[in-house]
Formats: C-alpha cells, structure tokens, sequence
C-alpha cells in the first residue's frame, strides 16, 4: 500500500472538511489530494529521482510529500539551517531531484546538478493548474521507498535512512483509528519537516480526519495565539519549546487554551520540574511523553496522560519516577535492553535499547542496520523496571567509563538539577590520566540566583550518588547547547569542557 491512501480516505470521507490551515489558507482535504495529484504530474515531467524540500513547514510539504508517493519517487526534506557546502553535498546525493523552496539558495551552491527547482509560491500554484491526463491515471502502488531522511551527521557524512511504505503505514495503522477525530479537532504542528515527528504528525493527523494548523517556524507568543484563535485541541512540542511556553504564561500571557485537551512531547529529554510545572498550567489536558527515532517510523514507547497524573500525585517512589520515563512499548513494536555483547538484560540493568517491528526500518541507503532477527540497535542507552515502564540515560555513545566503570550522564544531571540554583546542566567525559575518563558538567545557573559553589555541587552528586559520580571539572556557561527538536548536543559540551 502507498501512503497516499491516507489522504485519498481523508478526501473520499470528507471532502469539504478543512484538513489544513497554514498562514491563514484553508485547505479542504478535496483541495490536498487535488494538490497532491497535481504534484504527481509536476514530478513525472521533471523525470526526478526524488522530491526535496528546502523550506519551512507549509502546505507545500503536505502536497510534496504525497505527490511524490503518488509517483513513487521518494521524498527527501532538508534541513535547511544547513551550512551551504554541507547542503550542497546533500544534494549532489540525490541529484536529479525536483526541489521546493529556496530557488536562489539552490541555483546558487547546486546549479550544476541537474535539478528542477520551484520556489513554495510556484510549486503551490503549478500543482493547482496541473490536472492528471487521463481519468484513469495510475499512480504507484507504494512497494519502494517513501521518504529519505539524511542524519545529522555528528560524527561521519550523514547516513539516508529509508522509510518504506510499509514501515510508515504499520506505524499509522497500528496507533490511529481512521476518521476518529470531530470536525472541530485541531492539531498544532510546528516540529520542522525534515524531522520524523513532522511527517508523521501529518500521517496521523489525516489519517484521523483532524485539522492541521501549522506554525512555520517556532514563537511561543505566535503558539499560545494559534491555540487560541484556532481552538487548538492537540499538539506536539519538544522540552525546550514548552519551557518557552511555560516562561511566557508565568510572565503574564494571557490567551484562551481551554480547547487545548492533548499534549504530546518528545524529541529530548524534558526535565522533570518542567513537565511537573506544564502539568499545573494545563490541569484539563492529557500530557503524553513519545519516544522514537526516525529509523523506527516515529514512536515507539509512550506514557501515557493517565500515567503522567498519576505518577504526579502518587506518594509511591516507584510510581513517582515514571513522570521520567519514556512510558511502555505500543504493542505493535518488541523492546529489549541488552549489554555490549548483545546479552538480553534483566529489568533494572542498563544497556543499549533494541527495537522490533514493522514500523521498523533500520535501513539506510549505504546498508541495513537491522540484525538477522529484524532487531534494530538504537544506540539509546536505558533500562526497563519490573512494571515494563522504559526509562532513557542517554546515548550509548554517550556513557562516561571512568576506570571501566560505566556512567550514566544522565543520572549526575537529575541530581544536579534538583539544586535551587541550577536551571540546566550537562555531565560529560573529560580526558583523565589516571582514569581514561572522568566527569565533567557545565552547569547554567538559575536567573535570580548565586553560582552554587564547585564544592557544593561535589558534595550534593556525592551525597546522592557514588563518589565515582563527582566530578572533576566544572565549568559555569550562559546556556547549553540544543538543536531545534531540543537535544541536547553533549559533543558540544564536552568540547567546551575540554
């Protein structure tokens, strides 16, 4: 099956129901898939090999997205924040393509490669005039490649993981009951399109009959009032999105949000004083914290807006901590925790996380990731308890082997961010003579407060953790570093630290 049937369900089901508004243009789902398959014809003229967006969300890339299914060419949005020698490379990998966006940038580093380029202005309005040439036209069946997302290529070139068909629609069919939405729901989409979170926030949200209101580029001001003028009922945010949200209500913004029933985040890991803080500002929605990666077609594990009130109010220590967790596995997916030499790990002990599944794809254009049992290693490190809750410590990559001792960096931040004083804080390796690693933490002090003391900062990770856990070396800076879905780029850090 091709992704597109996803929209042409939406448009045979309701039509005239307005499927998305973006800077102030409404679209019915008839107006997409009318699009889309104008789109098609766009695509098979230019006689690319695939479609790219270079470009900010907009209706553009809904209709890139599903002409390019159409025609069975896959669809490949960039990141546009690129510096222009790396963005052009990425285009030379997929040259010829049809690209939408930035028509000056990309004549500019990539005018030699063959491309056909329209601005999002043209290609909106070509695909308007372009009208299939016969009543019967085919389009592809979706058996190949349905999107091509490039990593971000911390370490190495960018890897281009494939999603296929199959992949994205076992995600889609598996989590989200087809028309289930009233005509009056609407879901706020502001997660950039070349993000998986983007793309399958338009799979779910059409596939579910629900209005999408997209914000281009992220404000918390331009938010909260398109939650208000919009009678806004569900959203997706990353941690450093809902702290900028939260900043802007505490100074005094004053907006409706009573329609605003369902709050998803994801992305990075939101700290526990923010989701407790977003928890007593939105007492009416349902918070819902998602966990995936672009390899396994979005989410994989989710606790749930049940899970989040009760853990909130609970005096249980064990139920307490699942405010932290990534919640349970979908049932449509297997989850496995398991140690460097690909032992399964009991609940409890830490290790690298394992996924299965159909949504699954753990491919790459260069190779398959996936091991003879269809597992993909997902280079996240966490552990599972003995209620099947999954919790994340970070990148496997990540852990500080002090001595040939493994550490969490994650557990020394948790610490450290429940001292009055510290706002944010990142522990890190740092080189060491004696121990080949030991821990380094920048710490960025809360506005109104003293820097805390090095010593009491030592004392507090001793008092709460190991003495292994206290650090070497630390540093005070203005704010850590974070890329626009709010990881947190510990590479970074440790360079500041080193």
């Amino acid at each position: 099956m091709n992704i597109a049937l996803l929209l042409e369900m939406a448009a045979e089901a309701a039509p005239d129901r307005v499927g998305l508004v973006c800077d102030g243009k409404r679209w019915t789902y008839a107006d997409l898939l009318a699009a889309a398959r104008g789109a098609f014809e766009l695509i098979d003229q230019s006689e690319c090999e695939y479609v790219a967006l270079l470009d900010e969300s907009s209706e553009a890339a809904v209709i890139a997205l599903f002409g390019a299914a159409l025609a069975g060419v896959p669809y490949c949005p960039l990141n546009y924040r690129l510096p222009d020698a790396d963005l052009a490379a990425l285009l030379g990998r997929i040259a010829p393509a049809l690209v939408v966006g930035d028509e000056e940038r990309v004549e500019r580093i990539a005018g030699d490669q063959g491309h056909t380029v329209y601005s999002r202005e043209l290609f909106t309005l070509k695909v308007q005039e372009a009208f299939p040439e016969a009543e019967d036209r085919a389009y592809d069946p979706g058996e190949g490649i349905a999107v091509q997302l490039f990593t971000s290529g911390t370490t190495a070139a960018p890897k281009a993981a494939i999603l296929r068909h199959s992949n994205l629609l076992g995600y889609i069919l598996g989590t989200v009951e087809f028309a289930s939405a009233d005509e009056a729901d609407a879901a706020l989409v502001v997660v950039p399109p070349y993000h998986i979170a983007g793309i399958s926030a338009l799979l779910s949200s059409i596939y579910a009959n629900r209005r999408i209101v997209m914000l281009p580029s992220f404000e918390p001001e331009a938010w909260l009032r398109l939650v208000d003028t919009e009678k806004v009922t569900n959203a997706f945010v990353v941690p450093t999105m809902m702290t900028r949200i939260i900043d802007k209500l505490e100074k005094g913004m004053s907006v409706d949000l009573s329609t605003l029933r369902a709050v998803a985040y994801g992305g990075g890991k939101m700290p526990l004083e923010v989701i407790q803080k977003a928890l007593a500002l939105f007492p009416d929605a349902g918070f819902t914290n998602a966990y995936g990666l672009t390899e396994t077609s979005s989410t994989i594990a989710l606790l749930g807006p049940d899970e989040h009130r009760e853990a909130l109010a609970s005096d249980d220590p064990n139920v307490q901590a699942r405010l932290a967790s990534l919640g349970k596995p979908l049932p449509t997916v297997e989850i496995e925790i398991r140690d460097e030499d690909g032992k399964v790990l009991p609940a409890g002990e830490a290790g690298e996380i394992y996924v299965r599944g159909e949504q699954v794809s753990g491919e790459y254009k260069e190779k398959s990731a996936l091991d003879a049992e269809g597992w993909f290693p997902t280079r996240d490190a966490g552990f599972m308890d003995e209620d099947g809750y999954l919790f994340l410590s970070g990148r496997a990559d990540d852990v500080i082997v002090r001595g040939g001792e493994n550490m969490s960096p994650g557990e020394i931040e948790d610490v450290l961010l429940t001292h009055p004083a510290v706002a944010d804080a990142c522990a890190a390796a740092v080189p060491s003579v004696e121990w080949g690693e030991a821990v380094g933490i920048a710490v960025v002090v809360r506005e109104g407060h003293g820097a805390p003391s090095e010593d009491e900062l030592k004392e507090l990770i001793r008092a709460r953790l190991r003495s292994s856990r206290v650090p070497d070396k630390i540093m005070f800076v203005k704010e850590l570093p974070y890329n626009e879905m709010g990881k947190l780029l510990r590479r970074e850090v440790k360079k500041i630290l080193a």
